[in-house]
């Protein structure tokens, strides 16, 4: 299983640890492809390709080959924004992640959105069997190999 996972780079790194945290646990599934975004030397400069064009043509091609998409959207961020959109349009199967907080309402084309599940967590303690089940869905809808 292809994993692409997204989350703010330029938009901002407050939640870097978080996404470290949910790339180690989408590894035990499969090949993450966007491993980089859980980097901690990964600055807001977005910096992890010779120039922009590269940066884009490479995670759209990662796009266009994964199984699924797994977000953390707590940061809104036009990249993530974007990215979402295509997978949308590529049909891929979508999750997306956040923290629910007054000052800072989720999206409404996020939470709105027919094709992308959202779930709400407070701890990451309560999303790891909801996570593990959305795999699972796409592991035997697909009748892909687990971890694989």
């Amino acid at each position: 299983m292809k994993i692409y996972f997204a989350g703010s780079i330029r938009a901002g790194r407050d939640y870097v640890a978080i996404y470290e945290i949910l790339i180690a646990k989408l590894k035990s599934f499969g090949t993450v492809l966007t491993e980089h975004v859980g980097d901690k030397t990964l600055s807001v400069l977005g910096d992890d390709g010779p120039d922009d064009r590269f940066i884009h043509n490479r995670d759209m091609a990662w796009l266009k080959s994964c199984d699924c998409v797994v977000a953390e959207v707590t940061i809104p961020s036009l990249g993530v924004g974007y990215e979402l959109g295509w997978a949308v349009a590529l049909d891929k199967p979508i999750l997306c992640l956040y923290r629910p907080l007054p000052e800072r309402p989720l999206s409404a084309m996020i939470a709105g959105s027919y094709a992308i599940t959202t779930i709400g967590y407070s701890s990451l303690e309560d999303v790891w069997p909801l996570l593990e089940n959305f795999i699972n869905r796409i592991v035997e809808k697909r009748g892909l190999l687990p971890g694989a």
